[in-house]
């Protein structure tokens, strides 16, 4: 929330440098920007991000406006007590912004002591949680995250956008073989080369599931033993792998690893700056890189 503060006119500036100017009224906070900022990261438009599954937003008047409100999923106050606040703002604002100690107490006693009891501690009604004790509550912040938890991004694309995940959309199968490989991903303890190993050998399920959704088509060979096999052939001629910057860089060797000389492309996508929509803006090619695969089906291309 403090990167929503209106900027100061030179008399604003003025009282500021005097610790006169009141930065803890809802006044101070440019609000109607605040809530378009929000509204636009719900809806996943931001510059480094699409599809969050968790957005965290904070400040001392969180509570405040009411269209913000609507917004929060969970809402979560964190109370410490008065001694404590007051110490932690001596702390900062005399070591780290060079301020002298009566400029700090006058300030906390005209602006933030009044703002606590007027708007900020009222606001504790609005709360889901509230967490005595901060960041030393382990407890709290366990229950927080069970509570919470993690979304599946199809769950989320349906809750957001309204409308039914599409018939693209796979996912692999939660077997025993694939919760064991999470099991070594997510343990904190594992090692460093544990994590890499199993990470590839997920990524290489995931790459051979994909494989698996191309078209076959039934096709007979003869065996060095003398009879013949009716198996399956792969109807796509042609693929190639298009790694999304910067994290689909982590599956390219598992491509590699399971289509034979497969041609390698990058793309980055990014936020459109005057319309706010995804855009592709860099297109890396390499060598002999094709961003389509041929069927050898009639008028296919795909």
């Amino acid at each position: 929330m403090d990167s929503f503060y209106k900027v100061l006119n030179e008399k604003q500036h003025q009282l500021s440098i005097r610790n006169e100017y009141n930065f803890d009224h809802p006044d101070a906070f440019d609000m109607e920007l605040l809530v378009q900022v929000l509204q636009r990261l719900r809806e996943g438009k931001k510059k480094t991000m699409y599809g969050a599954n968790v957005i965290i937003f904070e400040g001392i008047l969180a509570f405040y406006n009411a269209e913000v409100l609507k917004m929060l999923d969970m809402k979560v106050f964190v109370d410490t007590d008065a001694d404590i606040r007051l110490a932690r703002r001596l702390r900062r604002d005399i070591v780290q912004r060079g301020r002298d100690l009566e400029g700090v107490l006058k300030q906390y006693m005209t602006y933030v002591k009044p703002a606590y009891q007027n708007y900020i501690a009222p606001c504790m009604a609005h709360a889901d949680i509230i967490v005595p004790r901060g960041g030393e509550n382990k407890v709290a912040i366990h229950l927080i995250v069970q509570h919470r938890g993690f979304k599946v991004r199809e769950k989320l694309a349906v809750a957001h956008v309204g409308q039914p995940v599409p018939d693209s959309l796979y996912v692999l199968k939660d077997t025993p073989q694939v919760q064991g490989l999470h099991t070594f991903i997510r343990n904190k303890d594992t090692a460093r080369d544990e994590f890499i190993f199993y990470s590839k050998r997920l990524m290489r399920l995931v790459i051979e599931f994909a494989l698996s959704l191309l078209p076959y088509s039934d096709h007979s060979v003869d065996t060095p033993q003398g009879f013949t096999y009716k198996g399956r052939k792969c109807d796509v001629e042609k693929i190639c792998g298009v790694s999304i910057l910067r994290a689909g860089e982590t599956m390219e060797q598992a491509v590699c690893d399971v289509c034979k000389d497969i041609r390698i492309g990058k793309i980055l996508i990014q936020t459109n700056q005057q319309t706010d929509e995804p855009e592709v803006s860099f297109i890396f090619i390499v060598i002999r890189f094709i961003i389509v695969f041929e069927s050898s089906l009639p008028n296919q291309l795909c």
